[in-house]
């Protein structure tokens, strides 16, 4: 049951023989993430956000239709994370908050979506398709998101460091 709980969580863990690092080097590895051509940023939490540390990437996506039924959407996507220094692990619960807005320029909010888990993901392409210079037909991407451009260097970080990167439902 321990290995279909972590596939379920998403949990990984270190590879064999890695010396845990420090709590401090750990803290100061995923702030090291930060930089001025990076669309996300890591900061210390708030503390209402019951975290040590926070990856957040705000978004806000092209405006699609024309009228009133133009739409543009809007998503926070949010990583709290939770170092537990006895353990050697951190705790992650990834946090989507998304909204809807409609109208020229888009103001009116027509819907709003939240969740939350250990295994949240969020993918979202704009673009078309041409001819290629080959005379192939290839995709042109106008817009692109996936959080995994977020949860991978920070997981990448963890690990590395020898600590465990453990999904939660709370931090």
């Amino acid at each position: 049951m321990g290995r279909f709980q972590d596939w379920r969580t998403g949990t990984r863990y270190p590879d064999e023989g890695v010396e845990p690092l420090a709590r401090s080097h750990v803290e100061a590895a995923l702030f090291a993430l930060n930089g001025p051509n990076k669309p996300y940023s890591v900061r210390t939490a708030l503390a209402e956000e019951k975290a040590d540390v926070v990856a957040e990437w705000h978004i806000l996506e092209p405006a699609w239709g024309s009228g009133m039924g133009r739409r543009q959407v809007e998503r926070t996507f949010k990583f709290r994370m939770r170092l537990d220094g006895a353990t050697h692990e951190v705790r992650v619960c990834a946090d989507v908050r998304e909204e809807t807005r409609a109208g020229d320029p888009p103001k009116r909010v027509v819907e709003r979506m939240k969740g939350k888990g250990p295994r949240t993901r969020v993918k979202s392409w704009r673009g078309h398709y041409e001819k290629g210079p080959d005379g192939r037909r290839q995709r042109v991407d106008e817009f692109r998101f996936d959080s995994n451009d977020l949860r991978d260097p920070l997981q990448k970080v963890v690990l590395t460091a020898g600590w465990t990167w453990r999904g939660t439902h709370k931090p």
